[in-house]
């Protein structure tokens, strides 16, 4: 998947936009939202929920997507999704990790508030600043005086030119457990970022994100339904640290963030899933109707309805005209790969996939690229109608597109 320009390959998202942008812009007005995007494999979901944060970012939103595992990331210890959080964090202008970019930018910021007051030397910007933090850190004082505590540590390292203090100090802030003790003694912080301690650390960088100039986050947690493999225990622990975020975000304890979980429908209306936690079911219940039109986009789930084989190929199209369009033969390419190509490609590699076109897209768009596209780029005398006979070996499949492809019980590997 590409890293940029994904509005170019959106098809399908005409239903769910409007409700997903007036999301966005209730964050960026000190709202908060959310939003649970449900789907097939190969519906779309990681697709849907980073063209959403693309579009985050051309707002100036910062984006964290958030990969949910067992080992990794577990969802039950929010220390572990905060730091992953921070780590993943990106903005318009900064990659992963956008964190410590984004702090020096909040410094950079009240430092020009500062100074805007009036002429003050060293020592008295330094103690403007300092009052200018308590001020916006207010909110925090009373639950998380750690936070405040570490960017007031923070800022005097980087004020002092010790890099040292001020990496571990940074460190520390996104929640990293293992941050030497002279750091954390000379900041004046203790300890590590613990479960229940993330969810206010969270509530201050929303702080820092908007004085920073970054007026929402947008945090995805995608592959929510990984839970439904994880011990019992550890599955109820998760699914209640779920409920409880979604009760903070309701609650208005966020304001700014945006959070966006992805599922199969197996995890929402399964026995192994939502549906083991009925205060969770009842919060994320929602009435789907036959007809897709009118779903709402509004409700706390939408539904991703995956590809059928004009959705696929009107997908294989703009694949097609964007690498006619940085070819040095963009009218061979199209008349060889004319629609009509791309429609019987995406047709034949369904085909091999049991006829099941949902589970197509990721193979599709692979064959049409590296085996048809790239070849009649680089190959004056290549047409794919004479040349090119469509093969899918199961190393290159995925285990549900194996599934989709086998023509006997024996064929799935269990």
């Amino acid at each position: 998947m590409p890293g940029s320009g994904l509005d170019l390959l959106a098809v399908g998202l005409e239903r769910l936009a409007p409700g997903l942008e007036e999301s966005l812009a209730t964050c960026r007005s000190g709202g908060a939202s959310f939003t649970a995007i449900r789907g097939e494999y190969g519906a779309g979901k990681t697709f849907v929920s980073r063209w959403l944060g693309e579009r985050a970012k051309a707002a100036n939103m910062a984006v964290a997507e958030v990969q949910i595992s067992e080992t990794e990331t577990p969802l039950h210890r929010l220390e572990t999704v905060y730091r992953r959080l921070c780590e993943r964090l990106t903005t318009a202008t900064a990659p992963p990790s956008a964190f410590r970019p984004v702090l020096d930018a909040w410094l950079f910021t009240l430092e020009e508030d500062a100074l805007a007051a009036g002429d003050l030397d060293d020592e008295a910007l330094g103690a403007a600043v300092d009052e200018l933090m308590g001020s916006r850190l207010a909110a925090l004082a009373t639950s998380t005086p750690a936070f405040a505590t570490g960017l007031r540590g923070y800022r005097a390292a980087v004020a002092s030119d010790d890099a040292g203090v001020a990496d571990g100090l940074a460190a520390w802030l996104a929640g990293e457990p293992h941050v030497a003790a002279a750091a954390r003694r000379a900041g004046g912080v203790k300890g590590e970022v613990d479960h229940f301690m993330a969810l206010s650390f969270l509530q201050g960088l929303l702080i820092v994100l908007r004085d920073a100039g970054h007026p929402g986050l947008v945090l995805i947690l995608d592959e929510v339904e990984t839970l439904q493999r994880v011990r019992s225990d550890a599955r109820a622990k998760a699914l209640n640290a779920l409920r409880q975020l979604i009760d903070e975000v309701d609650a208005g304890r966020f304001p700014g963030l945006y959070l966006v979980i992805t599922g199969t429908p197996a995890f929402f209306d399964g026995r192994q899933g939502v549906q083991t936690l009925q205060p969770l079911a009842d919060r994320l219940h929602t009435d789907f109707g036959t007809d897709a039109r009118f779903d709402n986009p509004r409700a706390p789930q939408v539904r991703l309805l995956g590809f059928d084989l004009d959705g696929l190929t009107e997908l294989g199209v703009r694949v097609r005209d964007l690498y006619a369009d940085g070819s040095a033969a963009p009218d061979r390419i199209r008349s060889l790969v004319d629609d009509a190509y791309v429609r019987d490609l995406a047709s034949a590699v369904a085909g091999r996939l049991g006829g099941r076109v949902g589970v197509a897209p990721r193979l599709f768009l692979r064959k049409l690229v590296a085996d048809v596209l790239d070849r009649v780029d680089q190959f004056a005398d290549f047409d794919p109608r004479q040349h090119y006979a469509l093969t899918v070996n199961r190393s290159e499949l995925t285990a549900a597109e194996a599934e989709a492809s086998a023509v006997s019980v024996d064929d799935i590997e269990l």
